[in-house]
Parts: C-alpha cells; structure tokens; sequence
C-alpha cells in the first residue's frame, strides 16, 4: 500500500482554489437571484400602485391629490384599482367588441387599451374596459387624465364616470360624466372630443353636451381631459381651457344626481352609436393613458 504525502504548501494552495471557487459560485448565485426577482417584478407585479393617497387632507378647493395610479408598474393593471367590464352584450349601444382583461396592459409607464381586429368568442373586434367601480368612487372633486388616442373609422374611445348607485336606480337615475369621447363615425370627428351630462332630464341624444375645437394631433400627442366637479357646477377642460359648464340653475333629483359618489371608467369600443362604420383596413389601436388623478 502506497500513501502519497501532500505537503503543506500544496494543501495551502488547494485551499485557496476551494475557496476562490466557492465565493464565485456565491457571487453567480446572488446574481442569478436577482436577475430572476427583477423579470419578476416586471411580469408578475407587487401591489405598485398607490391609489388613494395616505395621509391626504382635502381642502375642499379640489387642489389635494386624494387618490392617482400613474401607471408606473409594467404588465396587468393594478387589480387594487381597476376591475373589469367582461362580453360583448353590445352595451347598449350595437357596440361590436368583446372587453376582455388581456387588452389593457401598462408598457413603459403608459396603461394601453387596444382594440383589435381579431375574432373572439362570436365578436369581429376584442378591447377593454376598466372601471374604479367597488375600488374607488368620490363625491366632488376635479379629475384629470393624460392620454393620446386611437385612429381609425369606427373607434370610439371615452373617459367617463358613472354613479356608485347604478347597481340599484340604475341608469340614467344615477348619473353620468363624460369627461371625454370621441366619436369614429368620419374624419372631421376624429379630430373632435366632446363632453357630455345623462341623468334623468336628458340622456340618450342628451342636450347637455360641449363640443371641443378641432384638434389634428388628438391620435399622435397627449392631452389633459379633465372636469372641475363641485356642489354648484361640472366644468369640463381640455388642456385646462373650459369648453363646457354644466350647471342647473334649480337642481332636483332629475337633473343633479351629481352629490353622490361616482366611479372612473376608461375604455375604446368599435363601432355601435358614436362609433359608426368600421374601417374594414383596421386592424388595431390604442389609447394610451399617462396617468388619472384625483383631487379634493
């Protein structure tokens, strides 16, 4: 039996190997880790989205941020804010899309809502319509959000409010705000974003509607659709420019609906009342959403 004799400078030098080798499979582990933590931030999201805004005190002067989601998480939308409109039942509008949860998803800081050109489940186009209903709702307050909308003959794309009480008056009785929409049913309308009241003393073809001046690069640049909602009035602006009021000299139960909670609803439909004839080239488009803000 042979017994081979290491000596001590060898066994100082394999020592010093092992222990290189260990700290580079440490240094490549951790890296590995959080490489793997960072795609999942990034495909499968923590709760990053504010929402109401802790410690906020409104002064009543609609100037206190209360509640924003700013759109800064990539991948689904923050389920702690929005919920979902899902089908296609045509919305009481002949409406040809099918919503779903897949076409809404937040991209370098910007909440996409694309409508497609794409068969699914019986409906000739799919979007989506997302809603701060049983999230977020508020009485009085100026709202503000920053978008750039699709293109395309037969889009309809529209920032809204509706009532928290929908579920029980229903609709027109609980009141609805139309922040922004914009009819797709000719060129010239493509360029034009209208704001508009229903309740009880006008809805459907409403008298209460403002109509804002043409705009060419409505599709290609963001702009500012907001309102300046209180006790006395409903101002609507486009770019902090009013373009229309809405105030009833003798408010009742008809015609202000207006002191009671409302939820934010954002979403593109093809086709149906504003949207009018699809162009038969389309194939998709979005309206991209910067952010939705709140103040009280």
């Amino acid at each position: 039996l042979k017994i081979k004799i290491i000596s001590k400078k060898r066994i100082m030098k394999y020592t010093k190997i092992w222990i290189k080798s260990m700290v580079l499979a440490c240094l490549f582990s951790c890296a590995c880790s959080k490489d793997k933590v960072a795609v999942n931030d990034t495909t499968e999201p923590t709760v990053d989205c504010p929402g109401k805004i802790t410690n906020a005190v409104p002064k009543g002067n609609n100037n206190v941020l209360v509640w924003s989601d700013e759109f800064n998480t990539a991948g689904s939308p923050c389920t702690e804010n929005w919920t979902y409109d899902i089908g296609n039942s045509g919305w009481g509008n002949n409406e040809l899309q099918y919503y779903t949860r897949d076409n809404a998803v937040v991209e370098n800081g910007i909440l996409k809502i694309t409508a497609k050109k794409e068969t699914y489940r019986g409906a000739p186009y799919t979007s989506a319509r997302m809603k701060t209903q049983d999230r977020f709702s508020f009485t009085y307050g100026k709202v503000e959000v920053r978008a750039k909308l699709p293109y395309g003959l037969g889009t309809w794309p529209a920032i809204w409010m509706l009532g928290d009480n929908i579920s029980t008056v229903g609709w027109p009785t609980c009141g609805e705000i139309d922040i922004m929409e914009r009819a797709g049913t000719s060129s010239a309308n493509l360029k034009i974003t209208t704001s508009a009241i229903h309740n009880s003393s006008g809805y459907g073809n409403t008298p209460y509607v403002g109509e804002n001046e043409p705009k060419e690069d409505l599709s290609t640049e963001f702009h500012l659709y907001s309102i300046n909602w209180t006790a006395d009035k409903i101002e609507f602006m486009v770019d902090n420019v009013v373009h229309y009021t809405y105030q009833p000299a003798t408010k009742d139960a008809a015609n202000w609906p207006f002191d009671k909670n409302q939820f934010v609803i954002l979403n593109v439909a093809m086709g149906g009342t504003l949207g009018g004839n699809v162009d038969p080239d389309f194939t998709e488009s979005a309206m991209e959403i910067d952010y939705v803000r709140v103040y009280q």
